[in-house]
């Protein structure tokens, strides 16, 4: 009998060895799991917050002016130099501070000559009285006639006007006097000046401009559908931009006829005072538009993955983890969800 060649043995051995690395890598020497649905651990939904659906009112950002209700224009009633301008823009002054003073020598000397001409006026008229007295005293006795007892009369009565005149026209140059110092009519801050020192003041010429910073008020042209609902006493929301801030307003007014080229009506509202807002600054006044469904979740069951919004979800016995767009903050800690979840869904708190 021949021998079979070692080399033969060697592969055939070398075979063998590869066969079973095979099927024990193809398991054929463990235990396999019957094929089916391995049953999950229970879910503790007693923590989980099912989604509501509330009615919320959502508002109409309509442009806005904010407005000093109280402005002042400081103008002179005399034709006069400025001799001096105590303030400048942005000065807070108060009721009766003085403004402005205007040259007056020449009220003051013609001031001076109304009561010098009073002076020789009622010294003239004492002596009328007496000659009426002496009048009277004589055309009892006979001794006069009654033409000379009125003349004496006339006269005594006519330096009476003459004084009352006097007295006028020291009144009215007192009065002129007194318009050469302008004094600021209210509490407020100046806007602008637009005279100085040499100027000659001119009646009804503009000289300073001031607003009372505690009458501010925002105005604004509501469409006629939006603003026929408004009424007086209400509050709205101002956002102003340029300070980052949202203030409280009241409706003062609405003017009742509308513009007809946009057919919207102007809404004034009351600001509170604060330093930060001045007139002419920018606003957005929030007005009511209606209602519309909002799905709200509590804000502290949502996590930040990077830029996205996670939720973890029961579902079907399951967690599953849902991304969602979120929307406005809603009230007390929640907040709005606009896709990734339904009305029910169970929201469970954040799992690690």
């Amino acid at each position: 009998m021949n021998k079979i060649p070692r080399k033969l043995l060697l592969a055939a051995a070398a075979l063998l060895v590869l066969a079973l690395l095979v099927a024990a890598m193809a398991g054929v020497f463990t235990d396999k799991i019957a094929p089916g649905l391995a049953a999950s651990d229970a879910i503790d939904t007693s923590e989980a917050i099912a989604v509501t659906v509330e009615e919320v009112p959502f508002t109409e950002s309509v442009p806005a002016s904010i407005e000093a209700k109280e402005t002042t224009i400081i103008s002179s009633r005399l034709l006069a130099r400025i001799t001096g301008i105590s303030v400048r823009a942005g000065d807070v002054v108060e009721p009766g501070q003085l403004l402005i003073e205007l040259e007056k020598g020449d009220l003051l000397a013609r001031a001076q000559q109304g009561r010098e001409q009073i002076l020789s006026v009622e010294a003239r008229l004492t002596q009328a009285r007496k000659n009426l007295e002496r009048a009277e005293e004589l055309h009892k006795r006979g001794l006069i006639a009654i033409a000379d007892r009125d003349a004496a009369r006339a006269n005594a009565a006519a330096l009476e006007a003459d004084l009352g005149a006097a007295q006028q026209a020291l009144q009215e140059a007192e009065t002129a006097v007194s318009f050469t110092t302008i004094r600021s009519p209210i509490a407020g801050r100046i806007v602008d000046r637009f005279a100085e020192p040499g100027d000659t003041a001119s009646p009804g010429q503009k000289l300073l401009a001031l607003y009372n910073p505690f009458s501010l008020q925002v105005e604004a042209w509501v469409r006629e559908q939006l603003a026929l609902a408004l009424q007086p006493g209400a509050e709205l929301q101002v956002e102003v931009p340029s300070v980052q801030r949202t203030f409280t307003a009241t409706i003062e007014e609405i003017v009742p006829a509308a513009d007809p080229g946009s057919r919207s009506f102007l809404v004034r509202a009351v600001l509170p005072s604060d330093q930060t807002l001045l007139p002419g600054m920018y606003a957005r006044l929030q007005v009511l538009a209606g209602y519309r469904p909002q799905l709200l979740v509590p804000a502290d069951r949502v996590a930040s993955v990077g830029q996205l919004d996670v939720v973890w979800v029961a579902h079907d016995g399951v967690i599953e983890r849902r991304f969602v767009r979120l929307g406005q903050t809603g009230p007390a800690g929640m907040i709005e969800v606009i896709s990734g979840l339904e009305s029910g869904d169970l929201v469970l708190p954040r799992q690690e």
